[in-house]
């Protein structure tokens, strides 16, 4: 309270809005030994995270002399279920973004050799929302870019809206034009949409998605998402949850703008925080290979030129 009255008065007396932490422009080029005190990123440790390596290094970089390396190794006892195996780099709690609030992030990946091939859960991208201490459910990410069978697809979520269609499990929706194949689960009062796929996606590659949607509206731009072989894949998007209908995405990859959604995104559960936030990383399912991702030239910002050229930007 302290702390609001002293910048309400600062512009009553200056007329200049106090920049708020998370309006603080990041970028991490990992060139050092550690993570830079520009970037706002770090490694958290717990169970999941000990399958992981942070490796600092310079034979593989987009930019610059330095990149990051991400690996996991299988770790998970088979007598535990829903285990998990993570490498993730999340944002400093401090510099959160608000829920309401709309922010750019960008950041460079390449996929090591081998790329998984197998039919398994992978995400190499998250945005969640805050879950307070107590809140019942586990939240799924209300943007994430995931990868099944050695393809790259982007998923939006948000709470369960009965579907306009829902056909046999295990069949890949056919949906009408306005309409978003969806998977749905009441019972925890969540859907997830396939906004996006690379360009050797299937339709019966999203055999989850056997319903259809007009939760949200999609705007394909004309431009799949990369191949995971293709080398480097430098993202920039932009990300405003809003589970009440606000909610706007914009997703840049080398530059091309892939899609904007507009609608129901995120979540309004009680026991959620106020918060958004982004983590990075090699996530999966327990597996029993060894899997490596490579990252580089991490930033965020409010405003979108300081990640695209601005002749690139969406009109707001």
């Amino acid at each position: 309270m302290f702390r609001t009255v002293l910048i309400v008065a600062s512009f009553l007396l200056t007329g200049v809005a106090v920049a708020q932490p998370w309006e603080t422009k990041l970028y991490d080029g990992f060139e050092g030994r550690d993570f830079s005190p520009d970037g706002g990123l770090y490694y958290r440790e717990n169970f999941e995270q000990s399958a992981g390596t942070v490796e600092f290094q310079s034979a593989v970089k987009r930019n610059g002399n330095g990149g990051l390396k991400l690996s996991v190794v299988p770790t998970c006892p088979d007598s535990l279920d829903g285990c998990s195996e993570r490498a993730e780099i999340w944002e400093k709690t401090a510099l959160r973004v608000p829920y309401d609030q709309g922010i750019w992030y960008g950041f460079s990946l390449k996929f090591a050799d081998p790329v998984p091939s197998g039919d398994h859960r992978y995400l190499v991208a998250q945005w969640k929302r805050e879950i307070d201490p107590g809140a019942e459910g586990d939240f799924s990410p209300f943007l994430a870019l995931r990868m099944n069978f050695g393809k790259l697809f982007a998923t939006v979520e948000t709470n369960y809206i009965a579907p306009v269609s829902v056909g046999p499990d295990g069949v890949a929706a056919a949906c009408r034009p306005g309409e978003v194949p969806v998977w749905g689960r009441p019972g925890v009062n969540q859907m997830r949409m396939l906004v996006a796929a690379d360009q050797s996606w299937r339709a019966d590659d999203g055999n989850l998605f056997n319903a259809c949607t007009d939760a949200i509206v999609v705007t394909n731009h004309g431009n799949p998402l990369p191949d995971p072989k293709s080398g480097w894949i430098d993202f920039a998007i932009y990300t405003k949850p809003g589970a009440d209908g606000s909610g706007h995405i914009e997703l840049y990859a080398n530059g091309k703008p892939i899609f904007t959604v507009k609608g129901h995104i995120g979540h309004a559960d009680k026991g959620l925080g106020k918060n958004q936030y982004f983590k990075f990383g090699p996530y999966r399912a327990a597996d029993v290979t060894d899997w490596t991702l490579y990252y580089d030239d991490f930033r965020r910002s409010p405003n979108c030129s300081d990640l695209l050229p601005q002749a690139a930007c969406p009109s707001p």
